[in-house]
């Protein structure tokens, strides 16, 4: 069977719960929206379905089979972690996991009004996220490399983008990658790094942090990856007391974290701009919030 023809629907995913996990089956069964590389189906109350999608092969979901369980434990927030595998079948060429369900609503469809303990939610995760990653992790690729090495892609979303009102600060914006560009590479031994962290992947309630998910960019390498969402993520004002909260960096891995943020915030633009004009994967809500990051990269500029 060709599995890209495969419509991945209530149906087929009962009959793939019958077969390999009986327990679950009777469980209520629902879509969940968003989602790219993969696709969420709510499971009952604490579990989910991740069903390989977009993703080319098996690998992220199986980097989060090996290291999600590890970490889980020592983080302030829950993320999701795998506790069924779905092998392939003649009925699904793919592989799918049963996670546990990360409470919440998406950022991209809420809102973090309570600023400065966002800010300490997030700075307390990523500093128990960022220890240093065993020899055997999974290295950086594109998510993780330096900004030196993503300049093309920058350059091709700056150029894509409708900046809107901030076209007057197309020379500023440009400037703060080139800074990054030229700072120096990450200096401390690969620590762990989500690598993908935007709005859709966090969630919210009561207006703060109440969880991450999607860990499917997880890799040892910079910081700085992370760091950046104290401008992509948080309210206006956020990254000071982000830095703040945030265990103490050198200035050249700040310089790394604006210039990612900025390269984000375009991305973020890029994919709103797709999703108004109808293109696949395109979301036409994310074009606020890049314009927003954006703004706060140029306006919260954090001392090391």
């Amino acid at each position: 069977m060709n599995d890209s023809a495969t419509e991945v629907d209530e149906l087929l995913l009962r009959r793939l719960l019958r077969e390999q996990h009986p327990d679950l089956a009777g469980l209520p069964l629902r879509e969940v929206a968003g989602g790219w590389g993969n696709q969420m189906w709510r499971l009952g109350e604490e579990l989910a379905i991740r069903v390989q999608r977009m993703d080319a092969g098996p690998d992220l979901q199986l980097k989060e089979r090996r290291w999600l369980p590890a970490l889980a434990p020592r983080l302030p927030l829950p993320v999701p972690v795998p506790v069924r595998d779905g092998a392939p079948t003649e009925h699904f060429a793919k592989i799918w996991t049963v996670m546990t369900w990360v409470a919440g609503t998406p950022l991209d469809h809420g809102a973090l009004t309570r600023t400065e303990h966002a800010a300490g939610a997030l700075a307390a995760f990523l500093a128990a996220l960022h220890d240093e990653a065993p020899a055997d992790a999974p290295r950086a690729s594109d998510f993780g490399a330096h900004p030196r090495d993503c300049t093309a892609g920058f350059d091709n979303f700056l150029h894509a983008v409708d900046l809107g009102h901030l076209a007057d600060a197309e020379d500023r914006i440009r400037a703060v990658w080139d800074d990054a560009v030229t700072a120096p590479p990450w200096q401390g031994p690969p620590v762990w790094v989500h690598g993908d962290l935007h709005p859709a992947n966090v969630v919210t309630a009561e207006g703060t942090l109440t969880g991450v998910i999607d860990f499917g960019a997880l890799h040892a390498g910079d910081p700085a990856w992370d760091l950046a969402a104290a401008w992509v993520l948080l309210p206006p004002g956020g990254a000071p007391h982000f830095f703040a909260a945030y265990p103490p960096i050198d200035e050249a891995t700040m310089r790394r974290a604006r210039g990612l943020a900025a390269m984000k915030g375009l991305f973020l633009l890029l994919m709103g701009q797709n999703g108004d004009r109808g293109l696949p994967g395109g979301k036409p809500h994310w074009a606020p919030a890049g314009r927003a990051a954006l703004t706060r990269v140029l306006q919260d500029t954090p001392g090391c």
